[in-house]
C-alpha cells in the first residue's frame, strides 16, 4: 500500500522530495496523506495554498493501476528508496531520490564497481582520446560506467564502453518520454534495454534547467568516484564533482594545457584537492583495499 502511495505522490504538482522524505519519516506507511488538512500542509510541510490545491487534484485523479499497468508495458520499473533493488550508495548520499524510475537490468545496481565519468559538452579530440584511454582498461576489469548522456564526453563514455563489451548506467534530467538530448534517443534505447537508464522524474516529466544538478547527484552517488575528463571553469562536471566530494566519493581529474579552457576546471580541481589521474590503473588502485 505504502508503494502505491509514493507512486501516486511521484505524479502529484507540489510535492518535492523534501516533503516526500519528511513525510516518509514521519510516517512510512504514508498513511498520514490522507489525515493532513489544509493547515497542516501549510504549517508542517510550507505548501501554498494554490500548492496545495494542485496535489489534492493529482492525488484524487490519478489511476494507480492504470498508470502502474502502462508503465509495466513499457518496462519502465518504480524503485522506491525502501526496495532492495535501489543502488545501496546512492541510498546513503545526505539527500537520496525518494524513488527512480528506470529501465533496463537493475541487478547492475548491487555492483560494486561502478565509477561515474563526466566531462565538457565540446570536447576536443584530445578529450575524446582520454576517455577512450580510460574507458577500456576499467571495462576490461569489470567497471560500470556512469553518465549523464549529455552531449560530448557523457555520450562518448556511454558508446565507447557498449563498442567494448561493458556496462554503463545513463542518469536522464527529465522523463523518458522527453528524452534530452534528443539526438541520443538511439543510444538511449540501447541502454534502456541492455543496461540501466534512469531518472528520478515521472516519465512524462519536461527537462528543466533545474533539473541538471538534481541529476548530478545522482551520477556521483551511484558509484565510488568520479572521473572529470575536460571541463571548463563554469560546467556541470564541476557541480558533479563538489557534490562528488560532499557525498565522500573519490574525485579524479585528467591535467591539461593551461592554453585549453577546457582544462581549466579540471585542473582548478586538481589544485583543490582531486587525484591526478593519466591512467586508468591511477583510478583502481585507490579502491584496492575495498573491492
Amino acid at each position: 500500500m505504502e508503494t502505491k502511495k509514493l507512486f501516486i505522490l511521484a505524479h502529484c504538482r507540489g510535492m518535492s522530495n523534501q516533503i516526500i522524505l519528511k513525510l516518509i519519516q514521519t510516517d512510512p506507511t504514508l498513511q498520514i496523506i490522507d489525515e493532513l488538512n489544509d493547515q497542516h500542509w501549510n504549517h508542517y510541510f510550507k505548501l501554498s495554498n494554490e500548492k496545495i490545491k494542485s496535489f489534492r487534484a493529482d492525488y484524487e485523479s490519478i489511476d494507480v493501476n492504470k498508470l502502474l499497468k502502462k508503465y509495466d508495458d513499457e518496462k519502465i520499473s518504480f524503485l522506491p528508496l525502501t526496495n532492495v533493488l535501489y543502488p545501496k550508495l546512492l541510498k546513503n548520499i545526505a539527500d537520496p531520490p525518494p524513488f527512480l524510475f528506470c529501465k533496463g537490468d537493475l541487478s547492475l545496481f548491487q555492483l560494486k564497481k561502478i565509477i561515474s565519468i563526466v566531462g565538457t559538452r565540446t570536447p576536443s579530440k584530445n578529450g575524446i582520446e582520454t576517455v577512450e584511454k580510460f574507458i577500456k582498461p576499467l571495462v576490461r576489469e569489470g567497471w560500470i560506467i556512469v553518465s549523464g548522456l549529455a552531449k560530448g564526453i557523457d555520450t562518448f563514455a556511454h558508446k565507447l564502453t557498449i563498442e567494448n563489451n561493458g556496462k554503463t548506467i545513463a542518469v536522464i534530467g527529465g522523463g523518458f518520454y522527453h528524452l534530452y538530448p534528443k539526438e541520443n534517443w538511439r543510444i538511449a534505447r540501447e541502454i534502456s534495454e541492455k543496461h540501466i537508464l534512469l531518472s528520478e522524474f515521472p516519465p512524462a516529466t519536461i527537462p528543466q534547467k533545474w533539473h541538471f544538478p538534481l541529476r548530478n547527484r545522482i551520477i556521483s552517488g551511484l558509484g565510488l568516484g568520479t572521473i572529470i575528463i575536460q571541463a571548463k571553469k563554469r560546467s556541470g562536471s564541476l557541480i558533479t564533482a563538489h557534490q562528488a566530494l560532499e557525498q565522500n566519493r573519490e574525485v579524479f581529474a585528467v591535467p591539461g594545457s593551461i592554453f585549453d579552457e577546457n582544462y581549466a576546471g579540471t585542473n582548478e580541481l586538481i589544485q583543490q584537492g582531486a587525484k591526478l589521474v593519466t591512467t586508468a590503473n591511477d583510478i583502481t588502485e585507490e579502491f584496492d583495499q575495498i573491492i
